[in-house]
């Protein structure tokens, strides 16, 4: 079902693009804040690496820069390493980073983990090396960022705002001192400050900002003078930029896979609208390829034989014409000859025997336009059929007996089925069939003929009518069953007929939804025709079919 229905595979195709889109927009997002990420944590550690690394090299001797690491680790509550930059495998890009007196942040994402490394000013050929548990990096570095900028600027003292604005550049947030009544601070805060206190401002924006800290903290015996971190904004994973983007990005690419999906479609629809307009400017020689399954295919089947049938109406009214034209001539030419001959007639006797024989052409001409009527009618596919059941030995009694009433001289042999078999049929074509196929069978035997019918073994009811005639040779057996055509080339009244009972035949098995075929019979050996069509056709047992 999925395969045989376009829309369906386009629904489904369209979930699955979906859930793709979905999955690539997530997998963008996850590289794409990998990145920012790492990005952030060295905007962070930037600055007070440096701050550390200077409080290192002023120390005068090795055991002091080792007892200041060791402070700087109990304060941290980070494990800091003092260690030869031989120990540590740096890249390119990390040994830039160092020289440009920046930090470097490794992430270990299977153990949540970052490494700090930090070169040491007048020191090149040690390290600082620092880990910390991803999660807890930023809080850790908030609180101890103050501390270690006083200390920094305790070697300048009267010169605390000069130094801090050379330390700027190296900060990705905003650091400065400020007198007390600068600040809008609460009442609260305020007592706080002149307590000694650090305090931790968080700030929630609408904006693409998002949350922001401030960080307050009072210099050491002068509370009025407050250094101000901040707002140093909090890691988002998703800011509106990136958002915006994901979700344009998404779109784009589903839309390319809604266009990737009808493409197909357009292109068959393409297809099918080009074959009509050569079919209406009259070119019916096209064909459309029948790809699978679907709507499209079926679209595509229809037309094929929607065109088939189209020129083989037209190739059969032409031939129809032609025969016709010939047919007519016949009769028309005798009653002509005949009016002739009755008006220079004196003999009564003769003249009414000329008038017989004009009545007979008139009689001839008039069942030739009956069969031309009836095949016209089959041929152009506007039947009305009544189906009931119809018991089948019924109808083939009856053409029998009435076959028999003509005195053909020929012996007809019927093996009825049983009086139970029923068949769905429209009574009045079903003896048509078996009328002109039994008829053909006594024009062209040579002594016997056979009916049979019944069902067979697949459902399907039968018909079969045999003869010990010539037969029909195997290159003539589709030939046959075309209008007006007659193997043994006769049109006089001599052979009988006028080549259009067994089209009429054929075009009633297409209608009943079987087939006819003639092959050689194994009993008698001239030709055998048969009959096949569905034994029952519908529930509903009248139908009728356009």
């Amino acid at each position: 079902m999925f395969k045989q229905s376009i829309f369906l595979r386009i629904y489904g195709g369209l979930v699955i693009l979906v859930v793709l889109v979905a999955l690539f927009g997530y997998l963008f997002v996850q590289i794409i804040n990998y990145k920012r990420a790492q990005e952030y944590r060295q905007s962070l550690t930037d600055g007070i690496s440096l701050v550390i690394s200077e409080g290192i090299a002023r120390q005068p001797s090795l055991q002091e820069k080792l007892d200041w690491i060791s402070d700087a680790s109990d304060l941290l509550e980070l494990p800091v390493y003092y260690l030869h930059k031989n120990k540590v495998d740096l890249t390119r890009a990390e040994q830039r980073r160092l020289e440009e007196e920046k930090a470097v942040v490794r992430y270990d994402a299977q153990n949540e983990t970052s490494y700090i490394v930090k070169s040491i000013k007048n020191d090149p050929e040690h390290i600082l090396y620092m880990s910390a548990k991803a999660k807890d990096l930023n809080e850790q570095l908030m609180r101890v960022i103050p501390i270690f900028i006083w200390d920094y600027l305790a070697y300048y003292p009267g010169q605390e705002k000069e130094e801090l604005e050379k330390l700027q550049p190296h900060f990705k947030y905003h650091v400065e001192i400020k007198n007390l009544s600068e600040l809008n601070l609460d009442t609260e805060q305020t007592s706080r400050i002149l307590l000694d206190h650090n305090i931790v401002s968080y700030r929630d924006s609408a904006s693409e900002s998002g949350t922001t800290i401030t960080i307050y903290s009072p210099k050491p015996q002068a509370p009025r003078e407050v250094l101000v971190i901040g707002p140093i904004p909090l890691f988002n994973w998703m800011p509106i930029e990136l958002a915006t983007g994901v979700t344009l990005l998404s779109l784009f690419v589903l839309s390319l896979g809604v266009y990737g999906l009808l493409v197909p479609m357009q292109r068959r629809l393409r297809e099918v609208n080009y074959a009509l307009n050569r079919m209406k400017s009259g070119d019916l020689s096209l064909r459309l390829p029948v790809n699978g399954a679907d709507e499209m295919a079926s679209l595509a089947s229809n037309y094929n034989s929607m065109s088939d049938h189209i020129q083989r109406l037209i190739e059969s009214q032409r031939e129809l014409m032609r025969a016709v034209s010939h047919e007519l001539r016949t009769p028309v030419a005798r009653i002509r000859f005949g009016m002739e001959m009755l008006a220079e007639e004196d003999n009564y006797q003769d003249r009414l025997n000329q008038v017989e024989q004009i009545d007979k052409d008139i009689e001839a001409l008039n069942n030739l336009i009956d069969e031309i009527m009836t095949y016209a009618k089959l041929e152009q596919g506007t039947p009305s059929f009544d189906f009931e059941r119809i018991s089948l030995v019924e109808v083939l009694d009856q053409v029998v007996s009435e076959t028999e009433a003509l005195k053909t001289q020929k012996e007809i042999i019927l093996n009825a089925p049983a009086a139970n078999v029923e068949v769905d049929a429209e009574y009045r074509y079903l003896h048509r069939v078996v009328q002109n196929l039994v008829g053909n069978a006594v024009r062209y035997c040579d002594d016997k003929v056979l009916i049979t019918g019944g069902i067979n073994e697949r459902g399907f009811a039968y018909i079969c009518v045999e003869d010990d005639g010539c037969g029909i040779p195997e290159a003539d057996r589709k030939r046959v069953f075309e209008a007006f055509a007659r193997l043994d080339g006769s049109r006089t009244r001599a052979s009988g007929g006028y080549g259009l009972g067994l089209s009429i035949v054929s075009r009633i098995a297409y209608w009943f939804g079987g087939k006819v075929e003639v092959d050689e019979s194994p009993s008698l050996g001239g030709a055998r025709f048969t009959m096949t069509w569905p034994s029952r056709r519908f529930k509903n047992r009248r139908v009728k079919t356009n």
